[in-house]
């Protein structure tokens, strides 16, 4: 049943778009393109359009309606099958801080100085 309307639902939606966009409005429509639309549909091709437009609509709020009652009786989530995964540890984390090099120690010697008395 829930398949049923889901599949009524987009076919309404993939339908309202065509119908929409091929509609006459304010900035022409895709029917200015299609000179001979007037023929296919008989000289109430405004009124047809309008029509269809109107029931494909409420078909559409009907289905979106009954899907949302009809998901809200099963109260499930659809995310409760996808399990959870602890959060990854970041490469910084992951690695050791790196040590200070040792430095080396040189041999000093006191240096001679020569004074010329």
């Amino acid at each position: 049943m829930f398949t049923l309307i889901i599949t009524i639902h987009v076919l309404a939606c993939a339908l309202l778009i065509v119908l929409i966009l091929i509609q006459r409005g304010h900035g022409g429509g895709l029917v200015e393109g299609l000179s001979n639309l007037d023929s296919m549909f008989g000289t109430k091709t405004n009124t047809f359009l309008t029509k269809s437009t109107s029931v494909l609509s409420t078909l559409f709020l009907f289905t979106c309606l009954v899907l949302a009652v009809m998901s809200a009786r099963q109260s499930r989530s659809l995310m409760e099958e996808v399990k959870e995964q602890p959060p990854a540890q970041s490469t910084q984390q992951a690695q050791p801080e790196p040590q200070p090099a040792p430095q080396p120690q040189v041999a000093t010697q006191p240096q001679e100085t020569n004074k010329a008395e």
